[in-house]
């Protein structure tokens, strides 16, 4: 016995996904798949996801944080000292 499904209605009400589309260019792609292989990871979506986590993970750490917050007391003394060298 088959049941047949309604077209155009939505079965699967636990689904909380969210998707979106990104473009890459040829040198983005380039660097994609060179961090795909140094993941092991074949499929595009994961490795964004892993590469994300790293990332995040990297930028949080507290080494990192002191470096940025440095960086940004820079910027903020040099631009009220009238020095603006970066955009």
């Amino acid at each position: 016995m088959v049941i047949k499904q309604t077209p155009f209605r939505k079965y699967n009400f636990d689904d909380n996904k969210d998707t979106f589309t990104i473009k890459l260019n040829r040198e983005e792609r380039q660097d994609l798949d060179q961090w795909k292989f140094l993941l092991q990871q074949e499929k595009d979506s994961t490795a964004i996801k892993q590469l994300a986590t790293i990332g995040a993970k990297v930028l949080l750490e507290d080494k990192v944080k002191l470096i940025n917050e440095i960086v940004v007391n820079n910027y903020r003394k040099n631009k009220r000292a009238g020095i603006v060298t970066f955009d």
